[in-house]
């Protein structure tokens, strides 16, 4: 798992963030998960903790730089951010040259194995010493929007996550049986979905779909739509980034963090 961007998102935008690690511990690790090592980033506060903790689960391109990048973020305010690399089994698609190659390659894993391997960075992260398991939280972007719904209804560990213009619907397969919209009425935790008006790829009538189907259920989740993002929108290294509508959605999921005890 190289550092660096994946091939698929060149050239990086001038508007690209960087945050240093002054003042963090950050790095690769290993993580024992059903038979593998499987490799992720860690960045935590350089001081005794325990500290909150923060799974980042990455977009469709990996663990590339940007999710690295969020894992400090994260630590620069106190956290403990793990990203495991949820596709390690598979393969390592950061230099697979077009989205169109990286579909088929993230078709191929399992739903019950990211759940499965989600459970064992928790785990590993007990053992460090480092980290408060009592204040557990996630987010993910893209293709890992999607994954914390799930992990939202799979986990009764989490105490808040956060989505991010993750896919809320879909054909289920023998890999993927069930989608978001599938399991509105079963989480286990609150979710704040962050959308994009303007994304083509996650069409709005899913969203308010997804919307209806949490108010049924009594959920105290929440989906916050911003009209004039499209999808990838906190994406800083990306031409679809949206300042405004990054930074506003940052804030809010800090505070329902802080409102759910991931803090």
């Amino acid at each position: 798992m190289p550092p660096g961007f994946a091939r698929a998102v060149q050239p990086i935008s001038t508007a690209t963030i960087t945050t240093d690690a002054h003042g963090l511990v950050a790095d690769d690790v290993r993580i024992p998960a059903c038979g593998i090592d499987m490799p992720a980033y860690c960045a935590m506060p350089d001081a005794d903790g325990p500290f909150p903790v923060v799974l980042v689960v990455h977009e469709v391109f990996g663990v590339h730089e940007h999710i690295r990048d969020i894992c400090r973020r994260f630590a620069k305010l106190g956290y403990f951010a793990v990203a495991p690399d949820l596709y390690a089994r598979q393969g390592d698609p950061s230099q697979l040259a077009s989205l169109q190659e990286i579909i088929p390659f993230v078709s191929k894993v399992p739903d019950a194995q990211v759940m499965s391997d989600l459970d064992a960075t928790v785990e590993w992260a007990g053992t460090t010493g480092k980290a408060d398991l009592n204040r557990l939280g996630i987010t993910g972007f893209c293709w890992g929007g999607r994954i914390v719904w799930l992990w939202a209804a799979h986990t009764s560990r989490l105490k808040a996550g956060a989505a991010w213009y993750g896919r809320l619907l879909g054909s289920p397969d023998e890999l993927h049986p069930k989608h978001p919209l599938d399991v509105a009425g079963s989480l286990q935790a609150p979710v704040l979905g962050l959308y994009g008006g303007q994304d083509t790829s996650i069409p709005v009538n899913t969203v308010a779909a997804m919307n209806a189907a949490l108010k049924q259920a009594g959920s105290p989740s929440e989906i916050l739509v911003y009209h004039e993002a499209g999808h990838a929108f906190y994406a800083d290294y990306r031409p679809g980034y949206h300042k405004q509508s990054a930074d506003d959605g940052w804030k809010r999921m800090l505070e329902w963090f802080k409102k759910y005890g991931v803090a």
